[in-house]
């Protein structure tokens, strides 16, 4: 299984945790600016996704991924965000990143 985790620079970040293998990473450019992070993890089991925010006081939450909508494939993921990253004629665009540690780059 496979879930979307969403991270916005400034605001907060969402990181795999235990159980949880980052795949890919994408920016989401909104009009030439990066305004979101998105990183595809593949789940071994149900667990929970740590959201850090950036602002203080840096509040940290553990979200049970059973709340999270899951995908079959790693191509069934990659198909929902490419269907996030349209809207009629907008400039948007996904950029895929490298992976780093804790699913961040």
């Amino acid at each position: 299984m496979f879930v979307l985790l969403t991270s916005r620079p400034g605001q907060f970040r969402t990181e795999p945790t235990d159980g949880m293998t980052a795949v890919e990473a994408y920016d989401y450019v909104f009009y030439g600016k990066r305004t979101a992070r998105f990183v595809i993890a593949e789940l071994a089991a149900d667990t929970k996704v740590r959201v850090q925010e950036e602002t203080p006081p840096g509040i940290v939450n553990l979200v049970p991924t059973k709340f999270l909508e899951k995908y079959d494939t790693l191509d069934a993921a990659r198909s929902a965000l490419r269907e996030l990253a349209q809207f009629g004629t907008m400039d948007i665009a996904l950029v895929r990143t490298p992976v780093s540690v804790g699913g961040q780059s």
